[in-house]
């Protein structure tokens, strides 16, 4: 990855003025998209997938073109949670060749890779680093995601970063998902926390960075692409976990 030095666009914002740090937990902290990858092949193999599959990328390359796309509607309230389990396997196994794919054999497919997931411990480069520092340092972190409430904690567990946070905000517990303003309202009655001395990391411009920018956090970008600039203000930009020690 091109590293470049940590971006500032709030030459006023001084890191001793937080307290809390609002933390998206996928593709920010953990690896979610390569253990996903890990977990796909694992159930490609487990589902004997090849009856239908020739060739294993197809599926693969299908999976992830709707579960970006579904993630993306979720966020946004215009899909449920069902509907996305579902359709996230429906929409690539109808690629398979002579397999119709009923909606509760999606359903099935869909529980099983989660649990293939839940138990995958990879972070992204630097995050335990990280977290070390963090908590050395005294901050109150608090987990923010949009991820489902019995996969969450699972992942938490398994790689080993469950014990960073001071509190778990969930989309399901919050009744809403970010970006929206009711799912930061929610995380501020939790975790105490207040918009001025809280800082929000993601990964994600729209869920993360938008929504904490709209419920009055300061924001740090995780650009894991660099090549694509941000196309949202944000206060602070890095392309690696550990530049964070630059600004906290």
């Amino acid at each position: 990855m091109h590293e470049r030095n940590v971006q500032c666009s709030m030459f006023n914002v001084q890191s001793s003025m937080f307290t809390d740090l609002f933390i998206d937990f996928d593709d920010t902290l953990y690896n979610t998209h390569g253990n996903a990858q890990i977990a796909l092949e694992e159930l490609f193999e487990q589902e004997n997938f090849s009856r239908w599959f020739a060739d294993p990328q197809l599926f693969y390359d299908e999976y992830w073109r709707a579960n970006i796309d579904l993630w993306r509607r979720y966020s946004k309230g215009e899909v449920t949670r069902d509907y996305l389990i579902v359709e996230r396997f429906r929409k690539p196994l109808s690629f398979g060749k002579g397999l119709e794919p009923t909606e509760q054999f999606c359903r099935n497919v869909g529980d099983h890779f989660l649990e293939l997931c839940a138990d995958k411990p990879g972070l992204v480069d630097g995050a335990r680093e990280l977290m070390d520092y963090l908590r050395e340092r005294g901050y109150r972190m608090h987990m923010c995601s949009n991820g489902f409430h019995e996969v969450q904690y699972r992942k938490l567990r398994a790689c080993g970063l469950y014990d960073y946070f001071d509190t778990v905000v969930l989309s399901e517990d919050a009744g809403a998902n970010k970006p929206a303003k009711e799912y930061f309202d929610y995380a501020f009655s939790v975790t105490k926390a207040q918009p001025g001395t809280t800082l929000m990391i993601g990964d994600n411009l729209q869920t993360d960075i938008l929504g904490a920018k709209q419920a009055g956090l300061h924001t740090a970008y995780f650009n894991r692409f660099p090549e694509y600039p941000p196309t949202i203000e944000v206060d602070y930009e890095i392309t690696s976990l550990l530049q964070l020690k630059a600004i906290l």
